[in-house]
């Protein structure tokens, strides 16, 4: 599953993202990955539909901000979820069988995780109303708005390394950011993964998507 991108693509579709605005209470960058092309055409997303897609990754990267009064700055949450059919164009929204587990970094006070949990449940619709487990660990995350490639390593729970896409991703020509990203964010362009993995528990399945369509890259501002 490879990802396009005509020359005239490029300036639209992944084009740098600003840095977060400070209009917002909390801002950063985000980063998600799903068991299916979101950077795609109409055909191969139709070929997906039913059979893939029914897992996903959001991660958001707190670079400045406060949630319930407590200050979040530098800090590291992520929604890992698994619904049961391919999360298309109504997203988490229309979503049944949901489960989701909520992993927070570390570094995070008794307080903060709290909070972090609670901005994770708060920032990630109906999946948030499912959480059956939830995972303290050291959560690494960096997103290079200019380059548009990200890293992000979660323990032994989850993997993700992203990069744009290349004129070498393309595949049919008709390719567009076709299943928008699952969380409200400000500015966002598809990418390829390098590696989007999950291997923790809760969800009742592990996956790994290498070398696929499957990202957004993001900032946010709430």
């Amino acid at each position: 599953m490879f990802r396009l991108l005509s020359i005239t693509l490029v300036a639209l579709v992944v084009m740098a993202l600003p840095a977060a605005s400070s209009a917002g209470e909390i801002t950063g960058t985000y980063m998600e990955a799903r068991t299916c092309q979101v950077y795609t055409g109409p055909c191969f997303a139709n070929g997906e539909v039913g059979l893939a897609g029914q897992e996903a990754m959001m991660a958001w990267n707190i670079e400045k901000g406060r949630h319930n009064g407590v200050d979040l700055a530098g800090l590291k949450v992520i929604v890992v979820l698994r619904a049961g059919e391919t999360l298309g164009f109504r997203g988490i929204a229309k979503a049944t069988k949901l489960k989701s587990v909520v992993v927070v970094d570390e570094k995070a006070s008794e307080t903060q995780r709290k909070a972090l949990i609670d901005f994770a449940k708060q920032h990630s619709g109906k999946a948030g109303r499912a959480v059956v487990r939830v995972d303290c660990v050291k959560i690494e995350m960096s997103l290079d708005t200019s380059e548009l490639s990200g890293k992000l390593k979660a323990g032994k729970i989850v993997e993700l390394q992203s990069r744009k896409a290349r004129e070498s991703d393309c595949i049919c020509m008709n390719e567009t950011a076709y299943y928008p990203p699952l969380a409200k964010v400000e500015n966002y362009a598809a990418g390829v993964a390098i590696e989007a993995k999950f291997s923790g528990r809760g969800l009742g399945t592990r996956w790994s998507m290498p070398n696929s369509r499957s990202v957004y890259m993001a900032t946010f501002d709430y």
